[in-house]
């Protein structure tokens, strides 16, 4: 068994490893983490760049990766604690962008300001605790490649928006986004798609709905 097994396994060695990596309370890693771990574990792409004043918390435990020429802007906050965060290449994650893994980000993807992507979910059942006291589940994020996500959007965990897809600003997107889609609102509704057959955007009128497999 490897040594990261065996501290997950015993509840006191993953006390003390998770003080040792951040203060109680405080979601973000200690300093020592950010300049003598972190830089050897994570993967920044060539000309990337993530601006002096983007918070980054993330952890050695989980993975973050970015992209060749992507761009994280300042007031950014990027949070692997609960899942990994990777971002493809010629991506900009905007001004005040929320970022909370897992996430996937594909390539060549716009994200305007104030967006929120969260990939984890507080419990709430037992009402003798609080919320953030609760048990977390999480469920992956994923933006395929080339789409546009408007200013103000919230993503919720676990949805996928296809390829060449566009969000609305405001957008609260809960369902996933077929490829090649436009959609707006709370929640996010289907506007429009693009038709190969006719070379054109053309409007819908059917409701936004998860895809399923086939």
């Amino acid at each position: 068994m490897k040594v990261i097994d065996k501290i997950k396994a015993n509840p006191r060695l993953k006390k003390i490893a998770l003080w040792l990596l951040q203060p109680p309370f405080r979601p973000r890693p200690r300093l020592w983490v950010k300049l003598f771990w972190n830089p050897f574990v994570h993967h920044k792409g060539e000309n990337a760049l993530i601006s002096k004043k983007t918070r980054m918390d993330v952890f050695p435990y989980n993975n973050f990766s970015l992209g060749n020429w992507s761009t994280i802007e300042d007031f950014a906050c990027v949070n692997n604690a609960m899942g990994d965060v990777m971002i493809g290449s010629k991506s900009r994650v905007g001004l005040s962008n929320t970022v909370i893994g897992p996430v996937t980000l594909g390539n060549n993807i716009n994200i305007a300001q104030n967006v929120v992507m969260s990939g984890l979910n507080h419990e709430y059942e037992d009402i003798s605790l609080p919320p953030r006291e609760q048990e977390c589940s999480t469920a992956l994020i994923t933006i395929e490649d080339d789409c546009w996500i408007g200013a103000n959007v919230v993503i919720t965990a676990g949805v996928n928006i296809g390829k060449h897809s566009v969000v609305a600003a405001g957008s609260v997107v809960t369902k996933d986004v077929p490829p090649f889609s436009i959609v707006a609102g709370n929640p996010a509704k289907l506007i429009k798609q693009y038709n190969p057959n006719t070379a054109s955007w053309e409007r819908v009128t059917n409701t936004l709905k998860k895809n399923e497999a086939a």
